[in-house]
């Protein structure tokens, strides 16, 4: 067996993910790229400007699993918003990782436990968006089997025409629910315990980063519709990108202000280069 830890490099100026909608579309694509590649998922987390994989597979199939996701999501994008080749310059880390050492564990909890250390939750299984609730969980939300929806209903829901794996389960959400096609009794059987597993994400990179954060965090879509309705209200525009230079300044200090958004933040959220987020904070 080998397994791979899948991680794209941060966005900076933009998002993957603007709402609930474009969430469940990308967990659908997660799907559908590991039944089409033939991959085992073992964990996975959607972040709203990254995300993460861990998969069994060969090297060759994680290649092709992460660029039909990437590809298809990026379909969905341009159709939706208009963007044009969204994600061409985002890179791809695909790092083997070793069976010894407890390291597969060691991955899988530090995979789960980014939403923990980005403050959008105390505990992995408050995220819906990857396998945050998917292990040791006796009560796994309950689905509709893809099997029981017509064709037509099930290519509406997936976004996609592809042909959808009779095992799925799909969700209240409208998109396939993450413990009907991932190895969660492989990952079970790994930590062996509910206690042995949170011994694991107690002590990941991640939760030890959240600790040491003491400030309360939004969510980057929090943050962009909030970033919309102050363009609307202060400046009596519905896009950031008509705002002039003291407006963007004005904008960035409200979002620092009310919601103690950082620079990293403001930016990916508005598009407002680094520099010049960074620039209108220092002279807040």
């Amino acid at each position: 067996m080998k397994f791979y830890l899948l991680s794209t490099s941060h966005l900076t100026t933009k998002l993957w993910f603007c709402d609930e909608a474009d969430y469940a579309v990308a967990m659908n694509y997660v799907a559908i790229a590991a039944s089409k590649n033939k991959v085992s998922v073992i964990a996975f987390i959607l972040m709203s400007n990254h995300i993460h994989f861990v998969l069994e597979c060969e090297e060759k199939a994680a290649v092709a699993f992460i660029s039909l996701f990437k590809e298809v999501y990026s379909i969905y994008r341009h159709r939706r918003y208009g963007d044009k080749e969204f994600l061409r310059g985002n890179d791809v880390d695909i790092q083997e990782v070793p069976l010894e050492n407890e390291s597969l564990e060691r991955a899988v909890a530090y995979v789960q436990c980014n939403s923990v250390a980005s403050r959008l939750c105390v505990h992995p299984t408050g995220y819906p968006w990857g396998t945050g609730s998917s292990f040791f969980n006796a009560s796994l939300p309950k689905g509709k089997p893809s099997v029981s929806y017509t064709g037509r209903a099930l290519a509406k829901i997936l976004h996609s025409k592809l042909t959808p794996n009779p095992g799925w389960l799909i969700g209240e959400g409208g998109y396939v629910l993450p413990h009907s096609y991932v190895a969660v009794p492989f990952v079970e059987s790994l930590f062996r315990s509910p206690a042995r597993y949170q011994y694991f994400l107690d002590n990941s990179s991640k939760a030890k980063k959240s600790r040491d954060q003491i400030v309360p965090s939004f969510s980057d879509q929090l943050i962009l519709t909030a970033s919309l309705n102050l363009c609307h209200s202060l400046f009596r525009t519905n896009s950031i990108d008509d705002l002039s230079p003291s407006q963007s300044a004005g904008l960035i200090k409200q979002l620092h202000s009310r919601f103690s958004s950082d620079v990293a933040q403001i930016a990916r959220v508005t598009g407002i280069p680094y520099r010049d987020v960074v620039r209108a904070l220092e002279s807040f």
